[in-house]
């Protein structure tokens, strides 16, 4: 794997020093060297004192691309000191869809001089995207297209071409349209460079390509782009017209974003957290998730102390309580994981939701059976006592099979509920798995020794 220039130890190490020695020279060359993506890159990986000088040396004409490659976070951070006239400066050039995503970080009003600042036709292009939520079609859409009619020769078309100075970036296909603008079909750039110039666009273009729907989620539209193996494909609206196309970027973009999204909120932080966020910012995000935290634990703690006698009678249990709630949580963990991870792959639907719910249950059986004999073979050895060995056997089946049940269904419900599993869901199955392990190990113990 080639490593990212921008982030290796060398680049980071040149640009330190050269500011540490006050070179400010060499470091914007040094800086202005790099790609936008790779300066945005630089940005976030850096802590936030030595962040605001390189911002300062970034070239006024490629602040706008920059901005569009750094996390939301960030990006609002370096709007915040910007008033309209600078913004609508720094995102001429850039495509309708990078421009949203800026405009969209900003309050209504900065918003709106942004507009009254563009020419009429940019302003109804940017005005046509920013009109959709970022997380569907439409938001994600680029109104830069070439559009071609289906009567035309393919000489026409390749005249029509030379006359662009360039063509927008990523264009694998040309759309044909009718004269109302609705979509008919794609004629591929590979089939017009090497076709009889004399033939139509009619008879060489594709026609069975589905176009996306403007109102289709962002989640879906990836899943197509996965599926087909496209690199842009053309968006419509619920009449067929034409309204802009979707690139590969944009569809990475989302991905990323989503991966970002699922690591992050197992632990309750928000997908844009910067790594170098100060400490006024980032205790108290944390804050709120360790509080959530400490409650369930609570809930765990009362459990136990019900059986508070039992454990003082029998000093056994309370060195064993963890081995029942950590195999249960882990279990549950690795239900929730598979359930959560196909849901959003759009794997999982009515026809297979009873089916994976009773494969998740005959694992946890399996695997529960499985440890149980073992834990209890140890546990007996240890302790000198069989009695302990059964009820941590038949605790430990007990809270498998339940860890098993509820990572399986949990994710279904919350997703029913319009709750994100990713976000809530290993909370609420660590509570349980913890509760029905407590409450099964300790209460059989309560049987057999009260």
């Amino acid at each position: 794997m080639v490593q990212n220039k921008a982030t290796s130890p060398s680049a980071l190490d040149r640009l330190s020093n050269a500011l540490d020695s006050g070179t400010f020279v060499d470091v914007r060359r040094m800086l202005n060297g790099l790609s936008s993506a790779d300066v945005a890159h630089l940005l976030e990986s850096s802590p936030p004192k030595f962040r605001q000088v390189l911002w300062q040396l970034v070239e006024v004409e490629r602040e706008g691309e920059v901005i569009g490659e750094l996390t939301d976070e960030l990006r609002v951070e370096f709007l915040g000191d910007m008033d309209a006239s600078e913004v609508a400066q720094i995102t001429e050039g850039l495509e309708d869809d990078d421009v949203a995503d800026i405009l969209q970080q900003l309050p209504d009003r900065v918003t709106q001089e942004v507009l009254n600042a563009m020419d009429h036709q940019d302003r109804a292009r940017l005005e046509a995207v920013m009109h959709y939520p970022e997380d569907v079609a439409g938001g994600l859409m680029n109104t830069d297209t070439i559009t071609i009619r289906a009567r035309l020769t393919l000489d026409v078309v390749l005249r029509y071409l030379r006359r662009h100075d360039e063509i927008p970036a990523m264009t694998d296909n040309l759309i044909v349209v009718n004269r109302r603008d609705k979509f008919i079909g794609l004629l591929p750039l590979r089939t017009l460079l090497v076709s009889d110039p004399g033939t139509s666009v009619r008879e060489m273009m594709i026609t069975d390509v589905v176009p996306i729907d403007v109102n289709t989620p962002a989640t879906e539209v990836t899943r197509l782009f996965e599926r087909n193996d496209w690199v842009s494909a053309p968006v419509v609206d619920s009449e067929g017209k034409l309204l802009g196309r979707i690139t590969i970027d944009d569809v990475v973009d989302v991905i990323r974003e989503d991966a970002d999204h699922n690591l992050m909120s197992m632990a309750g932080l928000d997908e844009d957290e910067d790594t170098f966020a100060p400490v006024r910012r980032a205790a108290p995000r944390r804050a709120m998730w360790l509080g959530i935290n400490l409650l369930t634990a609570f809930i765990a703690a009362s459990v136990i102390n019900l059986f508070q006698g039992t454990i003082e009678k029998v000093v056994a249990l309370a060195v064993l309580m963890p081995i029942v709630a950590s195999m249960g949580g882990i279990a549950g963990t690795q239900t929730l994981t598979i359930l959560v991870r196909g849901i959003a792959m759009g794997q999982v639907e009515r026809n297979n939701r009873t089916w994976l719910i009773n494969r998740e249950l005959i694992v946890g059986a399996i695997n529960g059976f499985l440890w149980a004999v073992v834990v209890a073979v140890a546990a007996s050895f240890w302790f000198g006592d069989p009695g302990i060995g059964y009820i941590i056997a038949a605790a430990m089946v007990i809270n498998l099979v339940t860890a098993a049940f509820v990572g399986a269904v949990l994710p279904l419900v919350m997703t029913q509920m319009k709750i994100d599993p990713a976000v809530a869901g290993g909370v609420v199955l660590t509570t349980v798995t913890d509760v029905v392990g407590f409450v099964s190990f300790l209460g059989l113990a309560t049987l057999v020794y009260g």
